[in-house]
């Protein structure tokens, strides 16, 4: 079992025993995301496969706070926030400006990329080391700004 895992596990417990009802409900339903991928791929997954299951799990939350919020429903608001504050804790220090555009740099100088053709090629290279640490699209706009110019 992995240590994210076993991690996630420890925190139920503790959720249970305090009876924090929220963080038990999200730790829950953390894990039950964690199981609906191992029984779809029928294999135990790792850290980084349930990092791309939280990362998915944060980026639906967003999106529903931003619903939420045109239709004027803060206690929902509320709600996924706070799903949002207890799914974070477990995803990694988020990159900074600066480290996503050295990475780009990098991965860019690495692989010789010149023109939007090359974008996939480093998209696919870059995702494994800024997955759950930053979010896709931005990393996409750096790229095209780099290629761009």
């Amino acid at each position: 079992m992995s240590d994210l895992k076993d991690r996630i596990i420890d925190d139920m417990k503790s959720a249970m025993r305090s009876k924090e009802k929220l963080r038990l409900l999200t730790v829950r339903t953390i894990l039950a995301a964690i199981k609906q991928q191992e029984v779809d791929t029928r294999e135990d997954v790792d850290d980084t496969a349930i990092l791309v299951i939280l990362d998915k799990m944060c980026k639906q939350r967003r999106e529903s706070i931003t619903q939420f919020k045109k239709a004027d429903r803060n206690d929902l608001v509320d709600q996924e926030e706070a799903e949002l504050d207890v799914i974070q804790v477990y995803l990694p220090e988020p990159m900074s400006d600066d480290e996503l555009q050295s990475l780009v740099a990098e991965t860019l100088s690495a692989t010789g990329a010149s023109s939007m053709k090359d974008m996939g090629n480093v998209m696919s290279i870059i995702k494994p080391k800024a997955q759950g640490r930053a979010d896709m699209g931005k990393i996409s706009g750096i790229i095209k700004a780099q290629l761009s110019s």
